[in-house]
């Protein structure tokens, strides 16, 4: 089976400059996301990081800290970019993705993860699913961190988890 190209959390809260989870380099990645989206048809996956209505445990804390992402679920600012309408998505309130739904749409495939923020979303998303026993390839140059160290030193930290987890280009993913 062929593996389930993840794009991780693709949405305007990340994308737009003015908001407070902006993303550098978020713009630069979406012409990278777009080729595999092509390549890969039909095994492709939108997630989104969404709020709870009710933040539990650790999560008060953070959204004291982040109360203006307290929007709901259908608010513009959880929506994938314009650029990828897409009808569906699988749901998380937790920065991990490895969701049941995830895990059964991705199947014996395994993941190929793009997007952001490759020191948050898309890390939790590599190890849990890796955990899991799912082989993971995160495509470095079609994700972005909140800053260039920040994705580079997590980049490292991912190659230390092979086999189990990848790293790989946008150009190694096509050519085969």
């Amino acid at each position: 089976m062929k593996p389930l190209l993840t794009v991780i959390d693709l949405q305007n809260i990340f994308g737009e400059p003015d908001s407070e989870w902006f993303t550098p380099r978020f713009a630069e990645i979406v012409p990278r996301i777009r080729r595999l989206v092509g390549a890969f048809g039909a095994r492709v996956a939108f997630t989104r990081f969404l709020a709870p209505e009710q933040p539990a445990g650790a999560w008060v804390k953070y959204y004291e800290q982040w109360p203006f992402a307290l929007q709901p679920a259908d608010s513009r600012a959880y929506a994938v970019i314009d650029e990828f309408p897409v009808e569906s998505t699988v749901d998380s309130n937790t920065f991990g993705k490895w969701t049941p739904e995830l895990a059964a749409l991705a199947g014996d495939g395994g993941l190929v993860l793009a997007g952001v923020s490759t020191d948050c979303c898309v890390l939790s998303t590599a190890l849990a699913a890796a955990d899991a026993g799912a082989p993971v390839t995160v495509v470095a140059d079609a994700c972005a961190g909140v800053s260039d160290e920040s994705h580079e030193r997590t980049l490292e930290i991912l190659r230390l988890y092979g086999p189990l987890v990848n790293v790989a280009t946008t150009d190694e993913m096509l050519a085969g």
